[in-house]
C-alpha cells in the first residue's frame, strides 16, 4: 500500500512519522484495506482499529440466526433494541457471545416468553449496555493513556489490555445482575389478586420523589463541559449512598435523581439526607419533591399520576428544601417537623394543591436559631429629657 499517496503521512515527522508507518503496515497485514485505514484516520481512530479487531465478530447475520435457531428479521429486531445497528448481509459483526446469547434467547422464548416480552427486556438491556460501555472506554482511555504516547505505543496497549480486561468483566456484569435480581423479588409482592388474575398487578401505591439541582442549565453556560459532567456524577453518587432500603433510586439523569417507596417517612428522609449531601458536597443547591398514589412500572422505570405530581412539586420547590404533597406529609407526620408552603395550582391538576415542607427537627430548630440572631433588635424607647 502507498501510504504516502493516500495522505496516510501528511503532517507528520521524525518520530510520529516512523511510528505512524509501522502501525499502519501492521495494521495492513491485519487486514484492513486502505480504504478502512483513510476512514480511520479522518476520523482520528486509527489507533483503536487493533481494539476493534479483538472485539470483532465471527459470524454474518444469517450464520448467527441459523445457529442461534432465530429467525434473521427477529436477530435483526433485537439488535435494533439493543440500540445497535442493522449489519451487511456479509459483515461479520456476530460474536462467539452474541451466538450463544441468541440460544439462550431462544430457550426464553421456548420456555414461554413472548417476543414483546423479550424485547423489553432486551430495549432496557441495550440502554444499560450502552451506558455502561460509553463509561468503561471512558474510564479505560484515562487509566491506560500516558503522556507522551505515540499511536503505535497506544495501538499496541489498548488491544492487549482490551483483550485481557473484557473478560473479567462478564463474572462482574452476572454477580450484579444476580444481587439486583434479588433485591428486586425482596421487593415483589405475589398474593392472592396476583395468583388469581394470572399476573402482576399494574398499580402500586407508591410515594415518588423527584430531586435535581436547581440552575444546572444555567451553570451549562458557564463551566467546563468536564466539569458539569463531574458536578452530576457526584449527585448520581451521593443518590446511591443516601438512597436506603426499602427506599429505591430508580434513575439518575444528568441534574436529576428518581426514587420510589411504599413508605413515605423513609422517603422523606432520604430526600433530606440528599439535600444535605449536595449541601456538604458544595454543589448546586438540591430540591426535591414527593407526591404518592398509583404508579405502574414499565421497562423499570414508573409511570402514572404521582409520576407526574411528584415532578410539577419538585418545580415549584425552593433550593435546599424538600416539598410534599398533604398524603405525604399525613403519613410521614411523626419525625419530621412541617410548615405550610399553601396552596399551589399545577399543571395537569384540576385543583388547588396544598404543599409542605419537611424538616429534620434538629435543623429546623438551628434555622430558627439563626434568624434569631441576624434580626435586628428593636429600638429601645427613648426616656423623656428632665426639666
Amino acid at each position: 500500500m502507498d501510504f504516502k499517496a493516500a495522505g496516510l503521512l501528511d503532517g507528520l515527522e521524525g518520530d510520529d512519522r516512523r511510528a505512524r508507518l509501522r502501525l499502519l503496515k501492521a495494521l495492513a497485514e491485519d487486514g484492513f484495506t486502505l480504504d478502512e485505514l483513510r476512514d480511520a484516520a479522518l476520523e482520528n481512530r486509527l489507533v483503536l482499529l487493533p481494539v476493534e479487531r479483538v472485539l470483532a465478530g465471527t459470524y454474518t447475520l444469517d450464520e448467527v440466526a441459523e445457529r442461534s435457531g432465530l429467525s434473521t428479521d427477529l436477530v435483526k429486531r433485537i439488535r435494533r433494541l439493543e440500540g445497535l445497528p442493522e449489519p451487511e448481509p456479509d459483515q461479520r459483526v456476530f460474536s462467539k457471545e452474541e451466538e450463544k446469547a441468541l440460544q439462550m434467547t431462544k430457550q426464553f422464548l421456548d420456555s414461554g416468553f413472548s417476543e414483546d416480552a423479550i424485547g423489553q427486556i432486551t430495549r432496557v438491556l441495550g440502554e444499560v449496555m450502552a451506558r455502561f460501555s460509553a463509561t468503561v472506554t471512558a474510564s479505560f482511555a484515562e487509566t491506560f493513556l500516558n503522556p507522551g504516547d505515540s499511536e503505535e505505543d497506544v495501538a499496541r496497549r489498548f488491544a492487549a489490555l482490551a483483550q485481557e480486561l473484557t473478560p473479567m468483566l462478564a463474572p462482574v456484569l452476572v454477580a450484579t445482575f444476580k444481587s439486583h435480581l434479588q433485591q428486586a423479588v425482596s421487593r415483589g409482592m405475589l398474593g392472592q389478586a396476583e395468583l388469581q388474575a394470572g399476573h402482576v398487578q399494574g398499580e402500586q401505591n407508591l410515594a415518588v420523589c423527584f430531586a435535581d439541582l436547581v440552575g444546572f442549565t444555567r451553570l451549562g453556560g458557564r463551566i467546563e463541559v468536564q466539569e458539569l459532567g463531574t458536578v452530576a456524577g457526584r449527585l448520581a453518587e451521593l443518590a446511591a449512598e443516601v438512597n436506603t432500603d426499602p427506599v429505591r433510586l430508580v434513575k439518575t439523569i444528568g441534574d436529576a435523581a428518581m426514587f420510589v417507596s411504599r413508605e413515605p417517612a423513609r422517603m422523606v428522609g432520604v430526600a433530606l439526607s440528599l439535600v444535605e449531601a449536595v449541601e456538604d458536597a458544595d454543589m448546586p443547591a438540591l430540591r426535591a419533591g414527593i407526591a404518592s398514589g398509583p404508579a405502574m412500572q414499565r421497562a423499570g422505570d414508573f409511570y402514572g399520576h404521582s409520576v407526574n405530581l411528584a415532578s410539577r412539586v419538585t418545580g415549584i420547590a425552593r433550593p435546599g428544601s424538600v416539598l410534599c404533597t398533604e398524603d405525604i406529609r399525613d403519613a410521614a407526620a411523626d419525625g419530621f417537623e412541617w410548615s405550610s408552603a399553601g396552596k399551589h395550582r399545577l399543571k395537569g391538576v384540576k385543583e388547588p394543591i396544598r404543599l409542605f415542607r419537611a424538616r429534620r427537627p434538629e435543623r429546623a430548630a438551628d434555622e430558627r436559631s439563626k434568624q434569631a440572631s441576624t434580626k435586628p433588635r428593636a429600638d429601645r424607647p427613648r426616656r423623656r429629657a428632665s426639666r
